[in-house]
């Protein structure tokens, strides 16, 4: 399984050397990588089905308890199948799309880096290998919605996808390790035999709560939904796939996969049943505002996510069976649409269904594809969305049915608008010079569509398949029989209602104005590409609109979860611009003022509470010459402060550090007294070089900047003299020093202490010590010999003219 990522990560590699050499054809080429890892999954299918699983790990960072384990079962099976095998239709589908586009390359590149990024993360078997993956996902995607980096609208609508669904991320990291902790494990497999001790452990509700927010963000559910439309800005191979196999569908597979670990709860039953449900019908309804083939389409991914969801939070054994194959159905005739979107835009540049009509001569196997994928989406016999609808009505009941039966009808308009509406009716000005694309624009979705057909005539092939997903997303073998035909019963009926309910509905879609008010306005649900259903026909008249229904909009359009984020953003990015024009302004000075303030308020904040008169329990048994040094110190600093000239002030500072070597030399620190006293020594002369070169700046300062100064120091020195004396009373039993004594030999293999400190046990701190006496030195260097004009009068000690400074 390594080796299978290992290969779409080489393929990813190549694939602008490939384009560069094979052009377009490059697409083709490779395509046989995700086709190669397609056929090795087929070929587990048999032993998988029987109930084997296969396991591969690799210990990557033991200490951390990483491991980079894989697991190959029922459920990593079917989305590994389904991102291989659609991931190599789109890969030939982009190298037509972006024919003679220097960024075909790049594109390719980025598609097989989230192929691989999204197949580690259905294989991986370890909780934190999960997440790496998981981000991987987020990263590529940035990258793919992103990809038309000169609008400005991709840019914003990656950043977008970027932002919702990284920080869903940030949650997932500490709900994930608080799973670990509390099944003691971070193997998903290992999991779930611990399930019913993590369902009683104390972190089960933190955990589940945090999960929930990265699957929620990721699969786009209410109220993190509006991203996934404006992510209709990236390119349409990009869009077919990000909504068919691969990214939107990571939060329902993490649902499924932790289902045998957290699932069986009224916890899990009621937070994502419920969200599940609002989502299905928000997704369903807003399909009908847009106008944009993607976004109608993107809108109809959001409705059946929320039902995969929903159907994963009641959790029983028939609405995972039916999950799954809602999930097969969906990426099949959903990736075909997204493809037949795309041939219609290249085509004639438009992607308006007003605009759009009497393709169906010009494009006979376009409409072919969409006529497949149409039909599987609204069930229509023999497809196999119609065996997967059937098992989904029942699956459900109460309320959950009335969810299912009314998003129905309303995807079975969406479905019209996008499948019938460009093709039939009359040309317009804008399909007269529409003609049909190349094989491979049209062959990709006919395809899928196919093979909808072919699943649809032969469900039994995907029972095995099915049937081990189901039970390992229910913790027991699950027993499964799919048929095409049941006979003359009620889920019979209630599928004939719900097309005859959809047709009419399309057929009279012009008054479904009064049902629907746009309850999102995310930056690319604007009014360009969304509005009633009557307008869908009629233009953009909207002299109708009753005043009430625009403040309903508007009121609607405040409250909208794109509107709270778009307020969000904004408000970070003034923070952001308040702080860097207060606190990184460019002078120095207000650099160190925050440094000193942010310590001195970290140090009394730590201490809060705490009784000052423990510090002064020490004995104030001062020896003489200890006495002496410690007056002395006191007087260097007073005349370092009213010196009149640096030089002065230079030396009195040198006195302070040797006085403080000495008492280092009079309490038994030989060693750190020696580097103090070459520390000091360093500092003096750099500071007399360096001071030599620069003007008085403290002729320059007012009498109240040096007042305030005099305050902050006293502040900060009185601060970390009470720190330290507080440190003084807190004494361990056990010493730092016996660590080092016991262990320097062994792991360091060395006697001196302090060497080993320094070398072993620090070596960190000392390298980041060494690089900052490294900076310092280049830059004590560059001011030593940068000539400014001027340099002889400043090198001559003589005050610059304060007026000439200021100006």
């Amino acid at each position: 399984m390594h080796l299978w990522l290992l290969a779409i990560l080489l393929a990813a590699m190549a694939a602008p050397w490939l384009n560069r050499w094979a052009g377009s054809h490059a697409g083709w080429l490779l395509a046989f990588v995700p086709a190669g890892v397609f056929a090795a999954l087929l070929n587990n299918l048999t032993p998988v089905a029987n109930g084997d699983v296969l396991a591969a790990s690799w210990d990557w960072v033991p200490q951390l308890h990483l491991v980079l384990s894989l697991r190959l079962d029922g459920l990593s099976l079917l989305f590994a199948l389904l991102i291989t095998g659609i991931g190599s239709v789109i890969l030939t589908y982009a190298g037509a799309y972006l024919k003679g586009d220097d960024r075909l390359g790049l594109l390719l590149m980025f598609l097989l880096l989230f192929m691989g990024s999204m197949l580690g993360l259905v294989l991986a078997d370890n909780l934190l290998t999960l997440f790496i993956f998981w981000e991987l996902t987020s990263i590529t995607s940035y990258l793919l919605i992103g990809f038309n980096n000169e609008n400005p609208v991709s840019r914003a609508s990656a950043l977008q996808a970027l932002l919702v669904t990284g920080g869903g991320g940030l949650a997932l990291l500490p709900g994930l390790l608080l799973l670990g902790v509390a099944g003691q494990t971070f193997e998903i497999s290992l999991l779930a035999e611990q399930a019913d001790v993590v369902r009683q452990h104390a972190f089960y509700l933190p955990a589940l709560l945090l999960i929930l927010v990265g699957a929620f963000t990721k699969s786009a559910q209410f109220p993190f939904h509006f991203w996934l439309p404006d992510a209709m800005a990236a390119p349409t191979p990009i869009s077919a796939y990000l909504h068919s196999a691969t990214m939107v569908k990571a939060g329902v597979y993490l649902l499924a996969r932790l289902h045998p670990v957290m699932g069986g709860t009224s916890e899990w039953f009621w937070l994502i049943a419920s969200v599940g449900g609002i989502t299905t019908m928000l997704g369903a309804v807003l399909a009908l505002r847009a106008v944009d083939l993607k976004q109608i389409l993107a809108y109809a991914t959001i409705s059946v996510l929320g039902t995969l969801t929903m159907l994963l939070g009641i959790g029983t054994e028939a609405t995972i069976t039916a999950a799954l194959a809602m999930l097969v159905a969906h990426a099949l005739y959903k990736g075909g649409l997204f493809m037949v979107a795309g041939a219609i835009d290249h085509a004639v540049h438009e992607r308006d269904v007003r605009q759009l009509g009497g393709l169906r001569a010009v494009m006979p196997m376009t409409l072919a594809a969409a006529a497949l994928g149409g039909l599987s989406m609204v069930a229509v016999l023999p497809m196999f969305g119609f065996v997967a609808k059937e098992l989904y009505y029942e699956s459900v009941g109460g309320g959950f049915f009335l969810i299912a039966f009314v998003s129905n009808v309303l995807l079975f308009v969406a479905a019209g608008l996008v499948c019938l509406k460009p093709f039939f009716g009359t040309r317009t000005p804008i399909t007269q010079k529409a003609h049909e694309g190349s094989l491979a624009m049209w062959g990709g979705p006919l395809v899928l569509g196919l093979a909808s057909l072919s699943l649809g005539l032969w469900p039994s092939a995907l029972e095995g398949l099915l049937a081990a997903g189901s039970g390992t997303i229910a913790g027991s073998p699950i027993s499964l029989h799919l048929a095409l035909w049941h006979g003359f019963n009620s889920t019979l009926i209630l599928s004939l209602l719900t097309l005859a309910a959809g047709g009419a509905l399309y057929w009279r879609r012009r008054r479904l104005n009064w049902l629907v008010v746009s309850a999102d306005a995310g930056p690319a649900n604007t009014e360009e590409t969304t509005a009633a259903p009557s307008q869908i026909d009629e233009g953009t008249n909207g002299s109708n609109t009753a005043t009430w229904k625009r403040f309903a909009n508007s009121g609607l359009q405040i409250m909208a979860p794109s509107a709270c984020y778009r307020w969000l953003l904004k408000t970070t990015n003034d923070v952001a611009r308040w702080q860097t024009s207060v606190l990184q302004n460019g002078y120095l000075s207000i650099y160190l003022l925050t440094m000193i303030a942010a310590t001195v308020f970290s140090v009394w904040l730590a201490i809060r509470g705490e009784s000052l008169s423990q510090i002064g329990s020490f004995g104030w048994d001062v020896r003489v010459h200890e006495g002496l040094l410690i007056a002395l110190i006191l007087v260097a600093a007073v005349v370092a402060v009213r010196a009149t000239t640096w030089l002065l002030a230079v030396g009195s500072l040198g006195v302070v550090g040797y006085c403080v070597a000495g008492l280092f030399v009079l309490f038994g620190a030989p060693d750190l007294a020696m580097t103090q006293f070459v520390i000091e020594t360093l500092t003096v002369i750099l500071f007399v070089m360096a001071f030599s070169r620069l003007p008085d700046f403290r002729r320059l300062s007012a009498r109240k900047t040096r007042w305030r100064d005099a305050l902050v120091a006293a502040t900060a020195g009185g601060t970390i003299t009470v720190l330290l004396l507080f440190a003084m009373t807190v004494r361990s039993d056990h010493p730092i020093s016996t660590f080092y004594a016991d262990h320097s030999v062994e792991e360091a293999h060395g006697r001196n202490l302090v060497n080993v400190i320094l070398v072993d046990f620090r070596a960190l701190d000392t390298l980041g010590e060494i690089t900052v006496l490294s900076i310092a030195a280049i830059g004590v260097y560059s001011l030593l010999t940068l000539r400014p004009s001027g340099a002889s009068q400043m090198a001559t000690g003589a005050s610059p003219d304060p007026d000439q400074e200021s100006s």
